[in-house]
């Protein structure tokens, strides 16, 4: 078992939440884990890259090289096109529909979410709207993850249990709330992949 994946996004948008959620799952299943946040994080609105591999065998390098990314995660459109490169041919593309506009010459956003439209695997989600409905639009990155999850070689239970474990200081009612997003944005990939 091995996945590569990428996360982009932008600073504040939950790729740290969304790497610890994975790396405590792939942790309880007793995988080896790598991550690299390569640039960003730092920074509310900059661009933000983070590598994550997960293999049930030990891992040499925690960067991913070019065309061997099993997945693109991305919580923003135009960041997903933006690691393109990073995917393998049968990868998949699991990116938030919603732009996060940041910079001034942002490209219209019907010709981004063109260009995503045009990758083979992809699963395109307005996040933020779903998490928005559920009750919290800062869940939209536990959105991400459900619909990243049929892509994701953990079972769905062990990253359920990172969910709980990541966010059980912040009470049980943050937790639900967090599994109802991810429940539905795994419903959401399963319905249109």
């Amino acid at each position: 078992m091995k996945t590569d994946i990428i996360l982009s996004g932008v600073g504040g948008q939950g790729i740290l939440s969304i790497a610890a959620v994975l790396g405590a799952a792939a942790l309880e299943n007793n995988y080896h884990l790598k991550q690299a946040e390569t640039h960003g994080m730092s920074q509310r609105g900059g661009a933000v890259v983070s590598h994550l591999r997960i293999s049930d065998k030990p891992i040499s390098s925690d960067l991913i090289p070019m065309g061997k990314a099993d997945i693109i995660l991305s919580v923003e459109p135009m960041e997903s096109l933006r690691y393109l490169s990073f995917l393998k041919p049968n990868g998949y593309l699991v990116t938030n529909t919603t732009p996060f506009i940041n910079i001034k010459n942002y490209p219209e956003i019907q010709s981004v979410l063109n260009e995503i439209k045009k990758q083979p695997n992809t699963i395109a989600i307005d996040a933020d709207t779903i998490a928005k409905n559920i009750g919290n639009g800062k869940a939209s990155n536990m959105v991400m993850i459900g619909a990243a999850t049929p892509f994701i070689d953990i079972p769905f239970e062990k990253i359920e249990n990172g969910i709980k474990q990541i966010f059980e200081r912040k009470g049980a009612d943050i937790v639900e709330l967090n599994l109802k997003a991810f429940h539905t944005g795994r419903d959401f990939a399963l319905e249109n992949r």
